[in-house]
């Protein structure tokens, strides 16, 4: 039976005063300009807000996720969104702590342009009163002069406080150190506040706490040029309960581009998510109510082994991402792979996707089940693998194998593949040809 994945439609969380509380019960608030100021204005009249995305990459990853999420939070409390896709940003790229960026050609970060602004498109809502618009800063920055630029923007930035800031400091005491370039970078993001203050109204802008010092340069630049307070929010960086690094599977990072990280694999990391991070990362990446999270806080605590919190967050990260059908795909594939479910139901893409994840050997329909299980790693050897097929423990597409000479043949499932498992957790996939 395939898997029924209703359509992720975020609403307010009434139990909540106002969306600024909610914003830090659920941990999405690091730093920020005043808080009592900013809860003043969230929980007011509507304001106009935005995030910057750089085309530094063709795809937006989990890290942007955390900022697209505080977007439509924001905008289900009445806001309005700007998403600024970064068309001059991104050519020059923000200072990474280790060493300088390689600059991509003008071709390159036009076409990644406009394939975040359509990744963007799909997270917010781009009707009603509220509704979200889309900016790039090539707009009003191509247009101005070297000169035109030092003189009305330029001027405004101390270089000693430009100097203190995290990113840059870091550099400098690098063997890398800094160029101008990037130097200048956090001048042009803000410019791009200024803009949007000038002309849209724009009184928020959100960020990764690791952008703080770009965040309030914009901040810093409308309170000297335009005597007006605006405000920023940094939201914290996404780590693991154990130290390691959030938003990796198996060293790839996870994008939200469906051809470059498949709904199955993205729907296995949030699977494969810690009982010590999960209540965290249902607070911070679905829009299930606080009620609903606690809920689930207690069966992590009392019924672990369930795994109803990894469940439900794997089903709604990857709906709200890749839609309801493709969430239910990855569900049905993930089910059947464990034995739980017909392989033969699985489409040749959804499978493809599902054993690109697994270990994987070459095979012809006449090579031995034995031999697979040697070549793909399920088995340390043949004699290993003729005693787990003695034992009952090595399944061909869920139907357990009896035979130590059975081979491949008539095994070929959707797109030439068949999958292999020892035991109840153990998979590998086999490509036929």
């Amino acid at each position: 039976m395939s898997a029924t994945v209703s359509p992720v439609i975020p609403v307010n969380d009434e139990s909540f005063d106002g969306v600024w509380d909610e914003l830090v019960w659920r941990g999405l608030v690091h730093v920020s300009t005043d808080a009592e100021a900013l809860r003043e204005l969230l929980h007011g009249e509507p304001i106009s807000y935005y995030c910057g995305f750089d085309p530094t990459a063709p795809s937006l990853h989990l890290g942007n996720l955390v900022q697209l999420l505080v977007l439509r939070r924001l905008q289900l409390a009445g806001h309005t969104p700007f998403g600024l896709v970064g068309g001059s940003t991104g050519l020059i790229g923000d200072p990474r702590p280790t060493a300088e960026r390689t600059l991509n050609t003008r071709e390159t970060v036009s076409e990644w342009v406009t394939r975040l602004r359509g990744q963007v498109e799909r997270f917010l809502s781009f009707e009603g009163e509220n509704a979200a618009q889309l900016v790039n800063n090539l707009d009003w920055t191509a247009p101005l002069s070297a000169i035109d630029f030092l003189r009305e923007i330029g001027k405004h930035f101390r270089v000693g406080t430009m100097l203190k800031k995290d990113a840059v400091a870091t550099r400098l005491n690098s063997d890398a150190g800094i160029s101008y370039t990037e130097f200048s970078y956090q001048i042009l993001q803000g410019l791009d506040y200024l803009e949007l203050f000038r002309t849209r109204q724009v009184v928020l802008q959100t960020g990764g706490s690791d952008q703080w010092g770009n965040l309030t340069s914009g901040v810093d630049l409308i309170h000297r040029v335009e005597g007006a307070s605006v405000h920023a929010i940094g939201t914290p960086l996404i780590t693991n309960s154990d130290g390691t690094k959030f938003g990796k599977s198996e060293g790839n990072a996870i994008w939200l581009d469906a051809d470059m990280c498949s709904p199955y694999a993205m729907y296995q990391f949030w699977l494969n998510t810690a009982d010590s991070d999960v209540v965290d990362r249902l607070k911070v990446f679905t829009f299930l109510k606080r009620a609903e999270i606690e809920e689930y806080a207690r069966l992590v605590a009392e019924e672990p082994f369930r795994r109803a919190a990894q469940l439900r967050l794997a089903q709604e990260v990857t709906a709200f991402v890749h839609g309801p059908e493709a969430a239910a795909a990855a569900i049905d594939a993930s089910r059947a792979l464990f034995g739980d479910g017909d392989l033969g139901e699985l489409d040749a893409a959804t499978l493809a996707a599902a054993v690109a994840e697994l270990p994987s050997a070459d095979a012809a329909s006449a090579d031995t089940v034995l031999s697979a299980l040697v070549s793909t790693g399920l088995t340390s050897s043949a004699s290993d693998a003729r005693r787990a097929i003695s034992q009952g423990g090595v399944y061909l597409n869920n139907a357990k194998v009896a035979d130590a000479e059975a081979t491949f043949e008539g095994a070929a499932l959707a797109g030439g593949v068949a999958v292999l498992r020892r035991g109840k957790k153990t998979l590998a996939g086999v490509r036929l040809g």
